[in-house]
């Protein structure tokens, strides 16, 4: 069994490689990954940008990644930290993880809540620009 933070760790190892791939893709086949609410109406959603974000900071392109979507930059931080704490669990040295209450659950559903509503305002003020004139 994995932690949360270990859950958002691998998935951010999963967007690590399809970042990593996706350039070649797109070149390959000119085929690109719209956003489904920003086509149809015109508004970003809270992870507009995270695959131009992904692509940036596999590339090493901190400043793209950041104004793409500073998201990016909490997932990388899961990757990172969730290889070595796998690791400790599957050698031993730390045991499994222990459920999360509900006060905590509870905790983390607004955090997860402000953290997208805040990544929704930047991508307004980014990609709306009548909404900041």
């Amino acid at each position: 069994m994995f932690s949360v933070p270990e859950r958002i760790g691998g998935f951010g190892s999963l967007v690590a490689v399809a970042a990593a791939v996706w350039p070649m893709f797109v070149d390959r086949t000119g085929a690109g990954l719209p956003c489904p609410l920003r086509t149809m109406t015109g508004i970003p959603c809270p992870g507009c940008g995270l695959t131009t974000a992904a692509v940036a900071l596999v590339r090493g392109d901190l400043g793209t990644a950041f104004h793409a979507n500073p998201l990016i930059f909490g997932l990388a931080a899961f990757t990172v930290a969730a290889g070595p704490l796998v690791a400790l669990r599957a050698i031993g040295v730390l045991g499994p993880p222990r459920p999360w209450s509900s006060e905590r659950r509870r905790q983390m559903g607004w955090i997860a809540g402000l953290l997208a509503v805040a990544s929704w305002l930047f991508q307004l003020h980014r990609l709306v620009p009548s909404l900041t004139d």
